[in-house]
């Protein structure tokens, strides 16, 4: 059914996106606890004492999506003689206020994290915390853990640190308007002409991140670019989907976080800790994917190597850019899901695929992801020489939930984004879209079409179907209810 008249479309996602969250298992109402320990909870200036760095005078700045004030981390380069840069990456200091034994630990213990829907966002932590007294947020002192690292000319990283720091955001920035200037596409922003020093300190930031960048490619790492489809509200309804790219920006906070968390990891194990770590494990499809280069004439080997995969990624990128976010999308959907695991000191690690990286946990998102506020928890204990907070038994049985619940909101994400989409190809029932398959299992085969870029389910003529083909398709049913957008199999 295509009910659109019980109110406007948002409210109609709205309502959609509760019933999905409940169905997953998340919380979705802070308990009345919470909000009366909330409401009496001040603003107090953070004190500097040693081992506490003063580093407010620094030209710290955020760079973050436009509408985003759960802000986690900040970022400053320093030069350093020979071309080398320091840099420095500071991560909101969430546990001062959400330790183990808080009124707020329940609630992002279940939850585990921030789900974000086109129509409503359910902050892991209340908003009075993540947006206000534990965000990284411009203008304010504010506590925080700084991870420390030296980029050399050919990219390698020297001189590791971690210590605990007061910071002040004097920049609140955003993706797309950054990387319009860095990129000579656009004004210099307001926000970065108003603080002397900090245009010639983002291309410095922007020049150690391009090294970073080089040097894991390098090394393996997976030259991977698909295609986001954000919904644009006129008033509380869908007037389309917009299309969102990686830039530079996004490049240079990628880039430094990847290395802070590989940082952490790196420090906790050194420490005796034990560590929660991000994995993607070596792709169990590895002979799809072989597959799926040779219709491009390339040829792979027997046995999964990121090395040649992104050899074949980069062919595709330079002879046919078109393609190619939609080739990325393929080998993502076959690479599989990560997955948190526990890793003890003197383990083999498990690695990151995709990242080329052995050593990688989350760290640098304490106000959005549970399993970055264990990460902080463990960190600190490290640094002011405390027992570990966790036992194994807890570590263990963490993961294994963050991992589940991770799964549960990318779930309802996609369940609103296919509910939205369902709004936007309701009156095109019957017209016919080229597509690529993007998933192909018991419980179905499903497509994205390329304009709009939507997905949905192959319910005839799917058979013979693998993730990768690209196929024409017909639009014969959707559901905004249910989230269905049902194609039928043309050629």
């Amino acid at each position: 059914m295509n009910n659109t008249n019980t109110g406007s479309q948002r409210a109609l996602l709205q309502r959609i996106a509760r019933s999905a969250m409940q169905d997953k298992g998340f919380l979705i109402d802070f308990p009345s606890t919470v909000m009366t320990t909330l409401n009496s909870l001040q603003e107090t200036a953070p004190k500097i004492s040693d081992p506490v760095r003063d580093l407010r005078n620094l030209v710290w700045c955020s760079i973050d999506n436009d509408d985003s004030e759960d802000l986690d981390q900040l970022s400053v380069a320093i030069p350093m003689p020979s071309d080398e840069v320091k840099i420095l990456v500071a991560v909101a200091d969430v546990d001062s206020i959400v330790n183990k034994t808080s009124v707020f630990e329940e609630h992002a213990n279940h939850n585990t994290t921030s789900v974000y829907t086109s129509a409503l966002i359910f902050p892991m932590l209340p908003e009075k915390l993540s947006t206000d007294l534990t965000s990284l947020k411009y203008n304010a002192d504010r506590s925080s853990i700084v991870v420390e690292y030296i980029v050399a000319v050919d990219g390698t990283i020297k001189n590791p640190d971690i210590y605990p720091a007061i910071v002040h955001n004097k920049a609140k920035l955003a993706y797309n308007s950054t990387s319009a200037w860095i990129e000579g596409n656009g004004k210099m922003p307001d926000a970065i002409a108003a603080v002397p020093g900090l245009d010639q300190n983002l291309r410095l930031q922007n020049e150690a991140a391009k090294k970073l960048k080089t040097l894991r490619y390098r090394n393996g790492a997976l030259n991977l670019e698909t295609i986001e489809a954000r919904p644009v509200f006129q008033g509380d309804n869908v007037s389309s989907l917009e299309e969102e790219k990686m830039n530079e920006a996004k490049d240079i906070i990628q880039e430094f976080m990847i290395c802070a968390n590989s940082v952490t990891a790196r420090f906790l194990t050194s420490g005796n800790f034990p560590s929660i770590r991000r994995v993607v494990r070596v792709p169990k499809r590895w002979d799809r994917i072989v597959q799926l280069a040779s219709e491009w004439k390339f040829q792979l080997p027997p046995q999964p190597d990121s090395t040649a995969l992104d050899q074949f990624l980069l062919s595709v990128k330079s002879s046919d850019p078109d393609q190619f976010p939609d080739i990325s999308l393929s080998v993502i959907k076959l690479l599989g899901s990560g997955e948190y695991v526990v890793e003890y000191p003197g383990e083999k690690s498990v690695g990151h695929f995709g990242l080329a990286i052995k050593d990688y946990t989350h760290s640098t998102a304490p106000n959005r992801r549970y399993p970055d506020l264990i990460t902080q928890r463990l960190l600190k204990a490290a640094l002011y020489k405390n027992p570990i907070p966790y036992t194994n038994i807890e570590l263990e049985e963490l993961a294994g939930h963050c991992t589940d619940m991770e799964d549960g909101a990318r779930k309802v994400e996609r369940r609103v984004e296919k509910s939205t989409a369902a709004l936007l190809l309701g009156g095109s029932i019957g017209r016919q879209f080229d597509g690529i398959v993007t998933g192909v299992s018991d419980k179905g085969t499903w497509v994205r079409v390329f304009n709009p870029p939507v997905e949905g389910k192959v319910v005839s003529g799917f058979e013979g179907l693998d993730v990768g083909d690209r196929t024409r398709v017909q639009l014969i049913h959707t559901d905004i209810n249910h989230g269905f957008i049902d194609f039928k199999r043309i050629k």
